[in-house]
């Protein structure tokens, strides 16, 4: 019996400590979940009585009718039209055509595309001619959203390629030849070559997507140093990036870190905001908008004017 009693203590006592654990957990998990409704609630005080229109500058046409029905919804005037997975860039032709007042098309040659990725592997001139086809349309309104540099993602594959590129160049003087803004997706990695490309083609407005994820003390250096940079803040405001938890410029729920707000209003006609929404979700986009909305909400209102509307619209007039 003795050899038996020192096993079954240890299971009843092993036991014991796992029931004891369950609750505990369960409780942590329904916190947790508490703490995120409470988030949202307080989010939507604070943008229900006064909700901040604005112009978006980065959305990725999947879903025309859900787009301009959030844009209705709230109050976003017009909004920059990126393709994404279900679109291309004859359907943007189509999409503003039908809706000439809302949407402001910009055209890609980005490598996440299987089509165009092969010509940039292989350096291929092709790829402009495609693009100058394109802009010899006069539809659009501008170039992107080109990720030259991205790190992988749900469903994207990494793009390394070079900011200060054959190609990349060859895009700058097509930019430069039409005059239209140019939005790039280039990761802090690849910084160096992109400030490079930036000094060379100094008369092209180059809009920064996502301001390349960099820290604030970065994104004012390349404010100084680069006087044709738009600092875009698409999916800086989330609250929660899927990619990184660094990546928001939100100090908490309703708080923006002081540096970065004291950024915004000391180059107020160098930002401007976006939601980076795909048009997959309803809801989720929703939140995006109202990530932006609460934003706009903690500037000051002569720079709010500026980085919620004025400023993409000088770029794109």
């Amino acid at each position: 019996m003795k050899n038996y009693a020192l096993p079954t203590i240890l299971v009843f006592v092993l036991l014991g400590l796992f029931l004891g654990v369950m609750p505990s957990l369960a409780q942590e998990r329904q916190k947790k979940k508490l703490k995120k409704k409470r988030a949202r609630a307080e989010r939507l005080s604070l943008n229900i009585n006064n909700p901040h229109g604005f112009i978006d500058g980065h959305v990725h046409l999947n879903d025309l009718n859900m787009q301009l029905e959030l844009m209705k919804k709230n109050r976003i005037a017009r909004a920059i039209a990126f393709w994404g997975r279900n679109s291309t860039n004859e359907s943007l032709i189509e999409s503003f055509r039908d809706h000439p007042q809302k949407l402001i098309p910009f055209v890609s040659v980005s490598p996440e595309r299987n089509k165009y990725r092969v010509l940039w592997k292989q350096n291929d001139p092709k790829l402009l001619a495609i693009l100058e086809a394109q802009l010899k349309t006069g539809v659009f309104k501008g170039i992107g959203e080109i990720s030259v540099t991205h790190f992988p993602g749900m469903g994207f594959p990494e793009a390394d390629f070079s900011p200060n590129s054959t190609l990349m160049k060859g895009i700058m003087r097509l930019a430069e030849k039409y005059k239209v803004p140019v939005t790039i997706h280039c990761e802090v990695t690849r910084i160096r070559e992109f400030s490079e490309l930036l000094y060379e083609f100094k008369i092209v407005k180059v809009i920064w997507a996502h301001g390349g994820y960099t820290p604030y003390f970065l994104a004012n250096r390349m404010l100084e140093k680069h006087p044709n940079l738009i600092y875009e803040l698409s999916a800086r405001t989330w609250l929660d990036h899927p990619r990184s938890s660094d990546y928001t410029i939100f100090k908490s729920n309703s708080e923006v870190w002081k540096q970065w707000l004291d950024l915004v209003e000391a180059n107020p006609r160098r930002f401007i905001v976006g939601t980076d929404s795909s048009n997959h979700s309803a809801e989720r986009d929703q939140r995006k908008i109202e990530s932006v909305q609460l934003f706009l909400g903690l500037l000051t209102p002569e720079t709010r004017t500026r980085v919620a509307q004025e400023n993409l619209l000088e770029l794109v007039q």
